[in-house]
């Protein structure tokens, strides 16, 4: 069965002390019920050590925003994977929508973090997803299969078994706009068809696939029961508890529902 999973992406966000709060109050809120799903939480790397010994002996994962595609040497401001597993990171993103954007990570650029992530023991989220001109155009699904053949769809089926794939409609990513329950819906089949067709229906039905664009506590419940939406990449609304734990909260729902 796919893991049902709420990630938080904390982007530029938090100094250190808010940063440490926030963890600090996540794992209060996550003490009292054991949520029906995996969370993991993804904040700046000034935070990941810190991080990992608040929620050391908890059920909570720590991710990172980015990695290096070096694997380590003369490359100033770069964190490699072994540097991030060394502070007990699980997760890294890779291919999110804004490091595409503004830093011009192409698609080999992509596969090479994911081969170091892959090295250290990391398992990738892969972020894929289209722009709204790319939508209006009726190139929305070629967009994402191509995201998708031109990196993880390159790797061999026992590597490519350890990443999560997010999409993120980049027309929602921070807008307020989100696609509705059935165009996520249909582009997260989308994308369990094509990894069917590439690595089988095995893999394809074990792989979680994230949602990514502006999810939060009004739209979660509704999202997570489309059957291939796995769970949700969660921008702004993770950066309080009070935002974050009704999403979290909406598996339970969706539970209760199903009994």
């Amino acid at each position: 069965m796919r893991q049902k999973i709420v990630a938080a992406n904390w982007k530029m966000n938090k100094d250190l002390n808010e940063g440490l709060s926030l963890i600090a109050d996540l794992k209060k809120a996550l003490a009292t019920k054991k949520p029906n799903c995996k969370v993991i939480i993804a904040p700046p790397y000034i935070h990941l050590s810190g991080a990992a010994e608040l929620i050391r002996g908890t059920d909570i994962c720590l991710a990172a925003q980015n990695v290096a595609k070096e694997k380590n040497g003369a490359f100033t401001g770069e964190v490699s994977a072994e540097m991030l597993a060394s502070t007990n990171v699980s997760y890294v993103l890779v291919g999110h929508s804004e490091r595409r954007a503004y830093y011009g990570e192409c698609s080999s650029v992509l596969l090479e973090k994911i081969h170091r992530a892959l090295e250290s023991r990391l398992n990738p989220i892969f972020c894929v997803g289209e722009q709204l001109a790319e939508r209006e155009s009726g190139q929305h699904f070629d967009v994402v299969r191509r995201q998708l053949e031109e990196a993880p769809f390159t790797l061999d089926k026992e590597h490519f078994a350890k990443l999560i794939i997010a999409y993120e409609p980049v027309w929602a990513i921070g807008t307020g706009k989100t696609a509705t329950p059935e165009i996520a819906e249909e582009m997260h089949a989308h994308i369990r068809r094509c990894i069917s067709e590439k690595f089988g229906k095995d893999i394809a039905e074990e792989t979680s696939i994230l949602y990514g664009g502006s999810c939060n506590a009004s739209n979660a419940v509704s999202l997570f029961k489309q059957p291939d939406v796995d769970g949700g990449l969660i921008g702004g609304a993770s950066l309080s508890v009070e935002k974050f734990m009704p999403i979290i909260e909406a598996w339970d729902n969706l539970s209760e529902s199903n009994k």
